[in-house]
């Protein structure tokens, strides 16, 4: 007999303009993040979980049926509601890419870069790449997945003298990494990362499958080459229910 995981919480206050439901949804995302649960535990009932909130069973269901939809509960016809999977361990160092990090921990990593636009350089990506207002910049936009779950979504900046041919070396290659080793940048590492939170936005939610307002993690990230010279910057939107920062020297 699978005994349910113990969940202590006091009933939820209505917060104007949030549905209850929606509430519960974040308390427990943020319940199934920490690193003592893993994979195949078993949750507490409806019953017991609509108790604690202090809601009627309908609210606690759509809950959960939010949280399956997104990966993170499944349900096992007849024998309850369970973690579908622990989440991944992402480190962050010197030298940071997505595939190696991850490398172990899911049977299949793929990225997807799906748009590809030429921009000027505004305020802040002139200041982070160390280039002047104006200067023509590659922006791409990118999804990436473990075992088809997605985990990071986000925008990259590249000066366009640097890779002059970004669109099509990526629909060759499908790696940032190998694209970085043809045009000689093949040791760029990562110079800073700044992690803060927020709530996601609709085109987030829509990407990482999860829903509107869930609270995201949100990386700043300066990547260099040798001489300190910045290579590429980037800002990526993180489910932390899925994927644990680590923060490595």
């Amino acid at each position: 007999m699978t005994i349910p995981m113990k969940f202590e919480f006091s009933p939820v206050e209505r917060r104007a303009g949030v549905a209850m439901w929606k509430q519960i949804a974040e308390l427990l995302r943020a319940e199934l993040s920490k690193s003592a649960i893993s994979e195949g535990e078993k949750m507490p009932t409806e019953q017991v979980l609509a108790q604690n909130f202090g809601v009627n069973r309908h609210t606690v269901r759509r809950a959960i049926s939010t949280l399956i939809e997104e990966g993170l509960l499944r349900a096992d016809q007849g024998r309850g509601t369970f973690v579908a999977r622990a989440p991944l361990v992402y480190p962050i160092g010197p030298r940071t890419r997505f595939t190696e990090n991850l490398s172990g921990q899911a049977q299949e990593i793929s990225g997807n870069m799906y748009k590809i636009i030429e921009v000027e350089a505004d305020a802040y990506t002139a200041e982070m790449l160390g280039v002047a207002v104006g200067t023509p910049l590659f922006q791409s936009e990118s999804v990436s997945y473990a075992d088809e779950v997605p985990i990071i979504t986000g925008v990259s900046w590249f000066e366009k003298s640097r890779f002059p041919n970004l669109p099509a070396d990526f629909e060759e290659t499908e790696s940032i990494s190998r694209i970085m080793e043809k045009y000689g940048f093949g040791d760029y590492r990562r110079k800073e990362t700044r992690i803060t939170a927020a709530l996601c936005d609709a085109r987030n939610a829509e990407l990482l499958k999860i829903s509107e307002g869930s609270p995201v993690l949100v990386m700043d990230s300066i990547n260099v080459i040798a001489d300190d010279t910045p290579i590429q910057i980037g800002r990526a939107y993180v489910a932390p229910e899925r994927m644990h920062l680590t923060v490595n020297s």
